[in-house]
């Protein structure tokens, strides 16, 4: 039974699904919903009523969705990036999953605050390694390259000059932070 369904997914990718089909609707949603939301083709009036230019917004995100899919390294990009990006999104659910579990409440669990903040870079962090490691230059990830060279190029004094003046820097900007009054008046009575 497992045999046939392999066959059935090889089947697909022969027929250009994983690499023209669905990176075309996934473009193609992608760039109408902004295109939808930012509105940047304007608006029409019908009937005393402003719509969205749908036909518009629709071609345009048509035609990108072609060029990209066009591009095999840029589908490559994305199919890459977005496995990476799913994989990413499972790890942070079981995260939920295990501190949800030692959770005792009454409320629903959700980050909040620092610890929300903290994920969020957390996550800009590993998508952007992600899309960073997709992109490939000189027949490489961007990422292994850019650890090649900084690894022939930076020796132990350079990365120890990096991380103590990171780390000045960063006490210099804990030192001289002043909290600011409206956040401490609202902070106190909670």
């Amino acid at each position: 039974m497992v045999s046939n369904f392999r066959g059935m997914i090889e089947f697909l990718d022969k027929l250009g699904i994983y690499d023209v089909i669905l990176p075309f609707l996934l473009v193609f949603t992608a760039v109408f919903a902004i295109l939808e939301k930012t509105k940047v083709l304007g608006l029409e009036e019908i009937d005393g009523k402003k719509y969205t230019r749908k036909n518009q917004n629709s071609m345009l995100a048509f035609v990108i969705s072609f060029l990209v899919v066009a591009s095999t390294e840029l589908v490559r990009t994305i199919n890459e990036a977005m496995a990476n990006v799913v994989v990413l999104m499972l790890l942070s659910i079981c995260f939920m999953l295990l501190v949800g579990s030692l959770h005792t409440g009454d409320k629903e669990f959700a980050l909040s605050g620092s610890w929300l903040k903290t994920f969020y870079v957390i996550f800009f962090v590993g998508i952007l390694g992600i899309f960073l490691h997709a992109i490939h230059y000189n027949n490489q990830p961007f990422t292994e390259w850019a650890w090649d060279y900084l690894a022939s190029h930076w020796d132990t004094n350079w990365f120890g000059s990096l991380i103590l003046v990171s780390i000045m820097v960063g006490f210099m900007v804990y030192i001289t932070n002043t909290p600011k009054e409206g956040k401490k008046d609202s902070e106190s009575h909670h």
